[in-house]
């Protein structure tokens, strides 16, 4: 993914996210400081949904960076945990919540989910397995 953070928030499709776990709902806010300005955006989790609006208001978490820490993040080049311990960015809030920044942004072109991986290598396990026990 070339885009920025912000591109690909305008275009996130708001259909459900099964990489999101089922049970986990609540709001962040992701304040993109850049030249002395900071633009807020509002992302509301619930029912494996992500909502995304314009807005300043309170969240659950609130996530603060500059602009091109939101697009590292947003390409896959930088996990938010390693980003906060780095002091990339400032966190206040429920910091569970920042766990779903690694979920909600699609991470680097052809990326896979570990979990896909791990199923596809059962599956091929699996088929040398029984071609072993047919020997």
């Amino acid at each position: 993914m070339g885009a920025t953070a912000e591109q690909y928030l305008r275009q996130l499709d708001t259909g459900r996210r099964p990489d999101l776990p089922e049970t986990t709902a609540g709001t962040l806010r992701l304040d993109f400081c850049d030249d002395g300005s900071t633009d807020h955006w509002y992302l509301t989790v619930a029912d494996q949904h992500v909502r995304v609006t314009r807005s300043a208001d309170d969240a659950e978490l609130v996530v603060r960076a500059d602009r091109g820490v939101f697009d590292r993040i947003a390409r896959g080049e930088l996990h938010p945990g390693a980003g906060l311990l780095r002091n990339e960015l400032t966190v206040q809030g429920n910091m569970q919540l920042l766990m779903l920044l690694r979920r909600i942004f699609a991470g680097p072109d052809g990326a896979r989910h570990p979990h896909d991986l791990g199923r596809a290598a059962l599956v091929g396990r699996g088929a040398t397995t029984a071609r072993d026990e047919r020997s």
